[in-house]
Parts: C-alpha cells; sequence; structure tokens
C-alpha cells in the first residue's frame, strides 16, 4: 500500500511540476494522423523511400510504452485505430522538451508528437518527433503491461481500465455497434420505419416480467420503466404505419447473471399482413445477413459450439419437445396431474392455479431450454403463457407464437399477433387474475390498448430480439456482461 502511495505521489508531484510550466492543462494541439491510417498508407514504404519523402505526421494519444536510453528514446502512442510508435531525440527536441519527457512523462500519459515518417532499422514504422507536448499527466498508473486486466470485476467496475489494456474488449464493442448498424440498415432497406416509443409507462405491458417503479413528482403519478415496446408499436400499426421497428432499452426487475441484466437493449419489429411463419423466415434471414456482413462468413464458433447460421433453423412444437427430452410422453403432455408430479419430482414450485399450458412451460423452462443447442425456432405456445398471441386455428390451447433458441438460450420471440379485442380482454382480465394471486410478472389491464383494437389492427406479426445476446453469440462472449459496456454492479 505504501509503494501505491508513493507512486501516487510521485505522479501528482509531476503533475505540479508539468502545471508550473505549461500553466493549464494543453488543448491547442490537433492531431492530424491516426495510428491506423498511417500503418496502412505507409505499409510497403521502405527506410529509403521513406527517408526520401519526408512525409510530415501528427499523431496524439495515450503513452502504452517508454524506453528512455540516454539522448535518444521511444515512446509508443495509442489512439482509438491501433498504436504508432514514435523516436525523440535530444537533438531534434531541444534540451527543454527532451527534459521535460525524461523528467515527467509516464506510461498512461496523454501527448501529442509532431515529426516526419520514418522506418527504424528494425523495420518498425515510427514518427521522429520535431515537437512533443504533453496534454494530460495522469496521476493513476495503469495495470502492469503484460498482465492487463485480467479480472473480471475490474473488467466490468473500471469498463475504462479494461478498454485501455484490451484491444479484445475493445474488438467486441465495435462489433456490437456494427451488428446494431446491419440491423438497423436490414430493417430501413426493407420499409420499416424507425420509432420510439415511451420508457416511462403509466401501465406496463408487452411481456410477463417484474418491472421497476419510479414517481413523477409534479403529476403525482407512479410511472414504470418498459419491460417491452410492444403494445406502443402496435398502436402504431392501428394508426397505418404498417412496418415499424424500434432499438432501445428494456428494464426488467430481475437477478443478475451470465445472461440477465435488467438494463438490456431489444430489437423490435412489427409487419403488417404477416404471420409468425413469415417472421420465422426474416429471422433467419437477417441472422444469416448481419453475421456474413459483421464476420465475412455465416459459421460461428460459440464456447465450443459449431453454428452456422446460413441454414434455415429446424423447427419444433413446445410440446414435441418436451416430449423428445423428458420422461413425459405423448399421453401425458396434457395430464395436468402428471405435469404436476413431474414438477414437484424436480422440487419445483407448483402454484394450484396453474393449468396445464402454464405447466408445460414451466416443464420446458427448466428441463428442456438449455438442451437446445442447435439453432430451433420452438412453436405453438400455450395460449395460458401467451396473452398477447394469437390462439392457432387448429388448437385454441396454443397460439401461433416462437421462440429461437441457441446454445440453450433464448434469442427472439415471435408471435402472430391477437388482434381481437374481445379476446385481448379477457386475456387481460385472466393476468389480472393472476396478478391477484400473487404473481407480480403478470400484466396489467390496458384499456387504452383494448380501445386501440377496436378501431382495427390489421393482421400482424411482430417479434422481440435480444441485441446483448447475438452480441454475445458473435463475439463468443460467455457473459453478458462481457458485451455491456457498463453492466449492473453489486456496490462494493
Amino acid at each position: 500500500m505504501s509503494d501505491e502511495r508513493d507512486l501516487l505521489l510521485n505522479r501528482r508531484q509531476k503533475r505540479d511540476t508539468w502545471l508550473e510550466r505549461a500553466g493549464s492543462y494543453r488543448n491547442e494541439f490537433r492531431r492530424e494522423n491516426l495510428a491506423g491510417d498511417l500503418h496502412s498508407k505507409f505499409v510497403d514504404a521502405d527506410k529509403a523511400a521513406l527517408e526520401a519523402a519526408g512525409e510530415p505526421a501528427a499523431v496524439a494519444g495515450r503513452v502504452m510504452l517508454r524506453r528512455v536510453m540516454g539522448k535518444a528514446s521511444f515512446v509508443t502512442l495509442q489512439d482509438v485505430s491501433g498504436q504508432i510508435q514514435c523516436y525523440l531525440s535530444k537533438n531534434d527536441l531541444g534540451d527543454e522538451q527532451y527534459s521535460e519527457f525524461t523528467d515527467l512523462w509516464d506510461i498512461g500519459d496523454i501527448a501529442g508528437v509532431k515529426g516526419v515518417m520514418m522506418r527504424t532499422n528494425k523495420g518498425e514504422l515510427t514518427v521522429q518527433a520535431s515537437e512533443i507536448v504533453l496534454l494530460n499527466k495522469t496521476l493513476r498508473p495503469l495495470p502492469e503491461k503484460y498482465h492487463g486486466v485480467t479480472d473480471r470485476e475490474i473488467r466490468y467496475r473500471q469498463r475504462y481500465l479494461d478498454l485501455i489494456m484490451n484491444e479484445q474488449s475493445r474488438d467486441v464493442f465495435r462489433v456490437r455497434s456494427q451488428i446494431v448498424h446491419e440491423i438497423r440498415s436490414y430493417f430501413v432497406n426493407a420499409g420499416y420505419l424507425e420509432v420510439e416509443t415511451p420508457m416511462m409507462q403509466t401501465i406496463p405491458g408487452g411481456a410477463t416480467a417484474r418491472p421497476f417503479v419510479t414517481h413523477h413528482n409534479a403529476l403525482d403519478l407512479d410511472l414504470y420503466l418498459r419491460i417491452a415496446p410492444e403494445l406502443y408499436l402496435k398502436r402504431l400499426v392501428v394508426g397505418g404505419y404498417e412496418r415499424v421497428f424500434e432499438i432501445n432499452r428494456n428494464f426488467r426487475n430481475e437477478g443478475l447473471s451470465t445472461r440477465h441484466n435488467p438494463e438490456f437493449t431489444m430489437l423490435e419489429f412489427y409487419q403488417a399482413y404477416s404471420d409468425y411463419s413469415d417472421l420465422i423466415e426474416l429471422t433467419d434471414d437477417l441472422l444469416a445477413e448481419v453475421t456474413r456482413a459483421v464476420t465475412g462468413t455465416t459459421k460461428v464458433s460459440y464456447q465450443g459450439l459449431e453454428l452456422d447460421l446460413g441454414k434455415p433453423s429446424a423447427r419444433m412444437t413446445m410440446a414435441e419437445a418436451i416430449v423428445e427430452f423428458t420422461p413425459i410422453d405423448e399421453a401425458g403432455i396434457d395430464d395436468e396431474n402428471r405435469l404436476r408430479d413431474y414438477l414437484k419430482g424436480l422440487n419445483l414450485t407448483v402454484e394450484p392455479h396453474w393449468g396445464v399450458g402454464k405447466l408445460q412451460c414451466e416443464i420446458f423452462e427448466a428441463q428442456v431450454e438449455e438442451r437446445l443447442q442447435d439453432p430451433v425456432y420452438i412453436t405453438q405456445y400455450p395460449a395460458e403463457v401467451s396473452p398477447l398471441a394469437r390462439r392457432n386455428d387448429l388448437n385454441d390451447a396454443v397460439t401461433d407464437r416462437f421462440e429461437l433458441f441457441i446454445g440453450g438460450r433464448e434469442y427472439a420471440n415471435g408471435f402472430s399477433e391477437l388482434n381481437d379485442p374481445v379476446d385481448q380482454a379477457d386475456r387481460f382480465r385472466a393476468q389480472v387474475e393472476l396478478k391477484d394471486h400473487g404473481d407480480d410478472e403478470a400484466m396489467h389491464f390496458d384499456q387504452d390498448y383494448v380501445d386501440a383494437l377496436e378501431y382495427g389492427l390489421p393482421p400482424t406479426a411482430g417479434e422481440g430480439l435480444g441485441i446483448d445476446r447475438l452480441v454475445m453469440l458473435l463475439t463468443d462472449s460467455p457473459s453478458i456482461r462481457d458485451v455491456l459496456l457498463f453492466p449492473l454492479m453489486r456496490p462494493l
């Protein structure tokens, strides 16, 4: 601890000395070149060609390496594009600038360098400095170079250190940005209108989840952070926007895990005059296009699992999946007593008011989901657990709904929308009864949404797709915290 205090004290003393000379944190230096651009531009230029050309350069970034060797030294600056070496000579800079470098500069400082391009005897592209300026004297040392930031707790809590030290982490978030861009382009090119719907809602809806509650002082009104934008997006379809999408945050008051963060990013989209099977085909195409654009191929390796997102995914009903992966056979799939006994045998909670559909869903989540490794659409979700989905024409106990599973995780949830206002009102009432029985995730009754349906929602299909989990898949990241810049952490 005393060594750390000495380091901090030494840096603070250097800062004071620097400010006595500079007068303030400097802001007049203008960078003209990025490190990555210089490497690209001069990749084929040899030592003699660079000496003859005298190409000027002005770079700036964080000092990541510092080698002082008497009257000549090297520093490596890191900017957003990469790293570039700089050669500092006392003869080129003069006594004052060179002594400032040797006496005051440390690893982690922010600096600017002007000069001309050269190549060292070892062949490394380098800026030969004619002017240097210290732009920020940092007070805390960076982690040791060869170990970087390897502690996951520190990486998540101090993401700025992780980004400084770990190129792999920087790459993950570049890929994340590209994924969002490709998704947005896909839907815009398909004629969808991008919209924004309320984050704070008087009635939470669109999913079965526990919401966060806040309070508006001026109106003396409780509000909820949205758990899904669904009901507002479908209001827009009622209004005549036949294809809409939104990429934005949802908030659900649930636990933290490698798969869950209370604040997460979703793509949600709706398409009139379509059904859920149309969206299954669209989703396969979307994933193939985005994966190809981001990685150059549709083949993905995720935590040892080899996938090809260019192939159509398999399809299986929930009942078929339960029969395949559990001891329950076709004769018992609709047997309420047998389903209850099976769940109790797993030492899981079974509520007395649950019907066959809810029991099936609990079994599926507990025993089947994690076994669905290859991409598969699970269809025909029970109506009991799908209060916003259209009932199947051949079996009104199930709905025209699917969820996409890859590697044992849900990635997307879509269905043909329920557009019968009478049926919707009845299902909202059933949700209210569940809430009265203590189900905190059950939906509220949304009369305004029912009113909107009474004006007529065209036959419509809609879907939500988790952006964070897609980024995990395409970057081979084991935890959702690896793909969130600032994940929620328990206070220290």
